[in-house]
């Protein structure tokens, strides 16, 4: 087991946006004991009813959560990027309800779930910051909902290129509306509750609309209020910068 400040970096960012943190709070947080391994793609990370001992943390690469049904169906109901909690409800749940599964190589920073709960107990800043991030999860996640139920196909599509964008962009991944999509045309039905020949037809009407720009996974939006308009998109449920909002009670603790 080691620590590496260059691997937790990211997630520390991130969480300077959920609460105020103070210099004890950064401190502890970049000596988290953690061991870095390389995961292929298509790889679980966790299974639903597995007993999680580890929380995991992107360093690189991408992931998502999904469930599967009796039948064998599979509902993408989230996507993760570099700097991402896979499973910081790990930490606190028993039983996993759900799958964790890379979409691309990358690495992968497991956190035993001993020293989240002991940091979440030290650092109550900290264990805010964590609270806000599940809080914000559970936002893309009512988000995703509404995407699948009440969004058509173009819209549903739109949604989660905008999506994508906005959080990568924020994450300092890319630049000028324009990215490397990891998912297949399957994998973006899995996410959309389509079917991957809908998808098909659905991305070559985006572009002959001009709302995008494929080069085979390269995504470029070249007019983004288009496309966001098209989308229905309003990234308020990102929570982007909550740090205005979590300073009073951050200061009550």
């Amino acid at each position: 087991m080691t620590t590496s400040q260059n691997v937790l970096e990211p997630m520390l960012r991130k969480f300077e946006l959920r609460a105020p943190l103070d210099e004890s709070d950064r401190q502890a947080f970049l000596a988290l004991p953690c061991r870095v391994q390389m995961i292929e793609a298509n790889v679980y990370i966790l299974r639903e009813g597995d007993r999680p001992d580890r929380s995991c943390m992107i360093v690189s690469g991408f992931a998502v959560r999904h469930k599967v049904t009796v039948e064998g169906a599979r509902q993408i109901v989230s996507l993760h990027i570099p700097g991402d909690f896979l499973d910081l409800d790990g930490s606190l749940l028993t039983v996993a309800d759900h799958n964790l599964q890379t979409l691309t190589r990358g690495e992968m920073a497991f956190i035993p779930r001993s020293a989240v709960r002991e940091l979440i107990l030290d650092h109550p800043k900290l264990g805010m910051a964590m609270w806000i991030d599940t809080l914000i999860d559970s936002s893309i996640f009512r988000e995703w909902v509404a995407n699948v139920g009440r969004r058509d196909a173009r819209s549903r599509i739109a949604h989660l290129l905008c999506e994508f964008s906005r959080r990568l962009e924020i994450a300092g991944l890319t630049e000028s509306y324009g990215y490397e999509l990891p998912m297949t045309q399957e994998q973006l039905a899995d996410a959309t509750g389509l079917i991957s020949v809908h998808v098909n037809r659905v991305l070559k009407r985006l572009a002959e609309e001009g709302l995008i720009q494929r080069t085979r996974r390269h995504v470029a939006i070249p007019n983004w209020e288009r496309l966001r308009r098209v989308a229905g998109f309003n990234e308020t449920y990102l929570h982007l910068n909550q740090i205005d909002a979590a300073m009073p009670a951050a200061r009550a603790i």
